[in-house]
C-alpha cells in the first residue's frame, strides 16, 4: 500500500498535483482564519460584524475546491488513470476543508441570530477548552501535511478525539436544561455552536487520517494493516 509520504513526493513531481496540493494548503490556512474570526464574532463581541467577510472567504474556499478537482481530473487524464490514489486522497482532503468552511459560516450566521456575546453558563469552561483544542488542531495540521509525519498525525487524532464526546455531552446537558440560568435562546445557541465545533474537529481528524491510513480507511481512528 502506497504511503502518504510517497504520495507527497508524487504530488511534488507532477505539476497538476503540485498545484492541487498547494491549493489544499491554502484552503486549510483560509479555513483556520475563518474559524478564528467566527469564534471571535460569536463569543467575544456584541455584534455580528465580520460575518460578511467570512461568507466571502467561504466562496473563495469553494473556488479552491473546484480548482483542486479540475487539476486532479487533468492529472488523471494525462496519466490515463494509471494511479488514481493520489487524486482520490487530495479530493477527500479538500472536501473536508470545504465542509469546515461551511461550519465556520454556520457559526457566523448563528452570531447574526444571537448578536450578543454568547456565554454558555456552566458549560463555558468546557466550551472554551474545546475551542482551544480545535484551534490547536488547525495550527498543528498544516506542518503535519507538509512533513507527512505519521506519528504527529496520529497524535493529532488521538489527542483530540475527546472533543467529539465532550461536544455531545454539552448538547445533552443543554437539552436536559442542566443550567436553569440559561435562557432557551442561549441554550439553543450553545448546543448548535458546540455541534458545529464537533463537526469541524471531525473533519480535521479526517484530514489527519489521510496521512495515517490507506484511502479506504480515511476518517477512521485506528490504522490497520489488513
Amino acid at each position: 500500500m502506497i504511503k502518504f509520504k510517497e504520495l507527497l513526493e508524487l504530488w511534488r513531481r507532477d505539476n497538476s498535483l503540485t498545484q492541487a496540493y498547494n491549493d489544499s494548503e491554502i484552503m486549510l490556512e483560509n479555513a483556520y482564519e475563518m474559524f478564528v474570526e467566527s469564534v471571535k464574532i460569536l463569543r467575544h463581541q456584541e455584534t455580528a460584524d465580520g460575518r460578511d467577510e467570512i461568507r466571502e472567504k467561504d466562496m473563495i474556499l469553494n473556488k479552491y475546491e473546484r480548482e483542486v478537482r479540475r487539476k486532479v481530473l487533468k492529472y488523471l487524464a494525462v496519466t490515463g488513470g494509471s494511479n488514481i490514489i493520489p487524486g482520490l486522497i487530495l479530493t477527500s482532503i479538500v472536501i473536508d476543508l470545504e465542509r469546515i468552511g461551511d461550519y465556520t459560516k454556520n457559526i457566523a450566521d448563528l452570531a447574526k441570530v444571537h448578536p450578543a456575546r454568547l456565554g454558555a453558563g456552566i458549560h463555558d469552561a468546557e466550551l472554551t477548552k474545546i475551542e482551544k483544542a480545535v484551534e490547536k488542531m488547525f495550527k498543528n495540521l498544516l506542518p503535519i501535511l507538509t512533513s507527512s509525519e505519521k506519528e504527529r498525525a496520529r497524535s493529532c487524532v488521538d489527542d483530540n478525539f475527546w472533543v467529539l464526546k465532550a461536544s455531545d455531552e454539552i448538547v445533552d446537558a443543554c437539552v436536559l436544561e442542566k443550567d436553569k440560568n440559561l435562557s432557551a435562546g442561549e441554550a439553543t445557541a450553545t448546543a448548535l455552536y458546540v455541534r458545529y465545533l464537533k463537526r469541524i474537529a471531525a473533519h480535521l481528524i479526517n484530514v489527519a487520517t489521510s496521512i495515517i491510513n490507506p484511502f479506504d480507511k480515511i476518517g477512521f481512528r485506528v490504522e490497520e494493516d489488513s
